[in-house]
């Protein structure tokens, strides 16, 4: 398994400090990952500002870093309400296209997406045959640049473990695969270890973050008492002190035959503030957890 840093992390979007794509690189392999998972927009790996002399830079700090290039993610909604006339499928698919075009060249082997949020006006078959479809001409897409599609269990459609079994089935593809996560699973209430056991076969990337349930209530002054309110706020802890089991999770894993890339993320704001210590605090605690537990059979 390889151990990977997700550069969402360190890229500012919920006031933590924020660092060049560059640094990031040069950090991620300072604090001892295998490889790293670039964030496919700005600040970071955008397709669009990527040029020729970009990508020679970004390939001597891999290079003089010593660390790998083994995901860019792609940030895609496939069932986006849009008009008629806009043509938010095909975007998308050149976007992803786009993203496997340049991470081939920086090493990658997988560009993670979503599917969709269940918002707009189609019907839930016509969102999964929609998702189906683009799925496929992503997959196909990227087979020219000998990539792999990870479909993460992150948006509505097909979230459950066993509709997102389904959908990559409907796929079929070959270079089509899971990006299998544990938050979602456990906050919707599934077994982690059934779940990854399941999807494991068909998983080639899981990111990681570690999260506590605080629940919320509402005084109702008429009752002179509090009403419980869903969901519940979740926050983001040091990993191994939240309240997802991920030994039982990366035991499912385990028994069901992975052995693909396992990286971090921080994305959302984290309990002791965004500053760089603070981050690289979180990141090392994920890298002593796995080495003492996901990584010992």
């Amino acid at each position: 398994m390889q151990l990977g840093l997700f550069s969402v992390s360190y890229a500012g979007y919920w006031g933590q400090q924020a660092l060049s794509l560059e640094d990031f690189i040069r950090r991620a392999a300072q604090l001892g990952f295998d490889c790293v998972m670039l964030a496919g927009k700005r600040p970071h790996l955008a397709p669009v500002d990527m040029t020729e002399k970009r990508l020679e830079n970004l390939q001597k700090v891999l290079q003089e870093a010593n660390i790998q290039c083994a995901v860019v993610a792609a940030y895609t909604d496939l069932c986006l309400p849009a008009p008629a006339e806009v043509p938010h499928l095909e975007w998308q698919i050149h976007y992803v296209s786009e993203l496997g075009r340049w991470g081939a060249r920086l090493g990658a082997k997988y560009v993670r997406v979503f599917t969709g949020y269940s918002s707009g006006p189609l019907s839930p078959q016509a969102q999964w045959v929609q998702v189906v479809r683009t799925l496929q001409e992503m997959a196909d897409r990227l087979a020219e640049h000998q990539m792999t599609l990870a479909v993460q269990n992150h948006h509505d459609l097909a979230v459950h473990t066993d509709a997102l079994l389904e959908l990559l089935s409907d796929v079929d593809r070959p270079n089509c695969k899971l990006a299998f996560d544990a938050w979602s699973p456990f906050l919707r209430g599934e077994s982690l270890y059934e779940a990854a056991r399941k999807a494991a076969p068909h998983t080639a990337i899981t990111t990681n973050a570690d999260y506590i349930r605080l629940p919320r209530f509402a005084y109702d002054p008429s009752v002179v008492n509090y009403r419980r309110v869903e969901p519940d706020f979740v926050r983001a802890v040091p990993f191994g002190q939240g309240q997802i089991p991920f030994e039982e999770f990366f035991r499912g894993l385990r028994d069901g035959g992975f052995d693909g890339v396992a990286s971090y993320e921080m994305c959302s704001p984290i309990r002791g503030g965004g500053s760089l210590e603070n981050l690289d605090t979180y990141a090392r605690t994920y890298l002593d957890w796995m080495r003492q537990h996901a990584l010992c059979r």
